[in-house]
């Protein structure tokens, strides 16, 4: 295998549908109504910033958020999971996908909600994502403005916009379609919009399907990575910037690449001014700005 040239870009954004409305943009998961706390027998899901109105905690891949019609007999959620570690209610601000991982936002009041959730629909949120995808985008950077549905049993399709930079590409000695390696990018995507899956469909309708996507990735660049004992979906929710709820201060939380990203970001060399999440000290990945 060998890297190309890394090359310097901007930020972008994550892949999580915004809620309908203020109110539901900040849906809550609380505790009324419940007597007893369930016993989740798992370990603490990482925090990556947290004061009394809000913390920004860092999900692992292959957790789904909450319960939904796509949870098929689930019963392990990270909302549940966040519950009980704080031993308190939580609202979750916006969503991550099951395979995704990183950086997810959640109040704990309503009214830090709802302000979270305002400045969510009001783009006022950043969200900024890494993903690793086969071929060789030809801009360093560019935009998809392309609709989307959303999902199953939403047939109408609203704009979906979202921005791509291109941070480096690289090879594998494994032929693809007559060519006798495999490319590959690191891209960083920010979603202007909050589409069901808006990334992994946008990079699908560019054909550089994203590596590990089940559902709209490619199933040969899939396997060449399995094999290499890569099975996660390569979509990871790196930064998160947000108005503080109660004075506006600018936040800027991120989340350093999970273990198993991290392993196929080194394939290829792509690890300066990366590392691997579990070596970081989390309490150092978030800072605060004014502006």
């Amino acid at each position: 295998m060998r890297a190309a040239s890394k090359e310097e870009g901007k930020e972008p954004n994550g892949e999580t549908a915004p809620l309908r409305g203020a109110r539901r943009q900040a849906r809550g998961i609380d505790n009324e109504g419940v007597t007893e706390l369930p016993e989740i027998e798992s370990e603490s899901i990482p925090v990556l910033y947290q004061d009394e109105f809000l913390a920004v905690v860092d999900k692992p891949a292959g957790l789904m958020v909450h319960d939904s019609k796509l949870a098929r007999g689930e019963d392990d959620f990270l909302a549940d999971r966040l519950r009980v570690q704080f031993g308190r209610q939580v609202f979750l601000v916006h969503r991550l996908d099951r395979a995704t991982s990183g950086c997810l936002l959640l109040a704990f009041d309503r009214d830090s909600a709802s302000a979270l959730g305002k400045a969510l629909m009001a783009g006022e949120v950043e969200k900024d994502y890494l993903a690793i995808c086969r071929g060789w985008p030809a801009d360093a950077r560019f935009t998809v403005d392309h609709p989307l549905d959303g999902g199953p049993g939403k047939p109408v399709k609203k704009d979906a916009v979202t921005e791509f930079e291109r941070v480096a590409v690289g090879e594998m000695e494994v032929p693809s379609t007559g060519f006798p390696t495999s490319r590959y990018a690191l891209l960083r995507c920010r979603p202007l919009t909050g589409r069901f899956r808006q990334i992994r469909r946008h990079l699908k309708h560019l054909s550089h399907h994203l590596i590990g996507d089940t559902s709209h990735g490619d199933g040969r660049h899939n396997r060449t990575f399995r094999m290499l004992g890569i099975h996660r979906m390569l979509l990871h929710a790196e930064r998160l910037s947000f108005p503080h709820p109660t004075d506006g201060r600018r936040m800027q939380v991120s989340a350093p690449p999970a273990a198993e990203f991290a392993k196929a970001m080194a394939l290829f060399g792509w690890t300066e001014g990366f590392t691997p999440s579990d070596a970081v000290d989390t309490d150092a990945s978030a800072s605060v700005t004014d502006e």
